[in-house]
């Protein structure tokens, strides 16, 4: 299910910064938003910290970066510390979130059908809509160089 061109869904999270966030405090900006399945794994490390690496020419582009997952804020709050993560993470426990932008639901790991998180990424553009949706991660260490990319493609 592709989100593209949809109005983003609205939502209100808990983030790691001790605050609410929800996506009518974004308008007027770019938000990329990378689902995860979870803080402190090997995919999920390389990802985020690739987030990291490229955060600077993130949000030279306006952009705002938030990751999401399953896990607890005291969890983020230790991710973020061991590896220096300069943006919020939201923690959506019950996969409410997750499932409205179609990254919780059933997928295959190691061959076997489960339900969990799916790494996917939505750029919802300042008016509101999802201009760029990566509903299946497929290499989490490379893909924030294409988000990055595709954004600089936009300018």
């Amino acid at each position: 299910m592709s989100l593209e061109g949809k109005p983003a869904p609205a939502f209100e999270l808990a983030g790691s910064d001790g605050r609410m966030h929800s996506l009518k405090e974004y308008v007027g900006r770019t938000v990329i938003i990378y689902f995860y399945p979870r803080d402190n794994t090997p995919g999920c490390t390389k990802e985020a910290c690739g987030f990291r690496d490229h955060h600077q020419s993130l949000t030279s582009l306006d952009a705002v970066v938030l990751g999401v997952s399953k896990d607890s804020l005291k969890s983020h709050d230790k991710f973020i510390a061991d590896f220096n993560l300069p943006f919020v993470l939201l923690s959506d426990p019950e996969a409410k979130m997750m499932a409205t932008y179609g990254a919780f639901g059933e997928k295959v790991m190691y061959g076997k059908k489960t339900t969990g998180i799916i790494r996917s990424t939505v750029v919802i553009g300042p008016d509101g809509k999802v201009v760029r949706h990566w509903p299946k991660v497929a290499k989490a260490e490379d893909h924030p160089a294409a988000v990055l990319d595709f954004l600089q493609q936009q300018k």
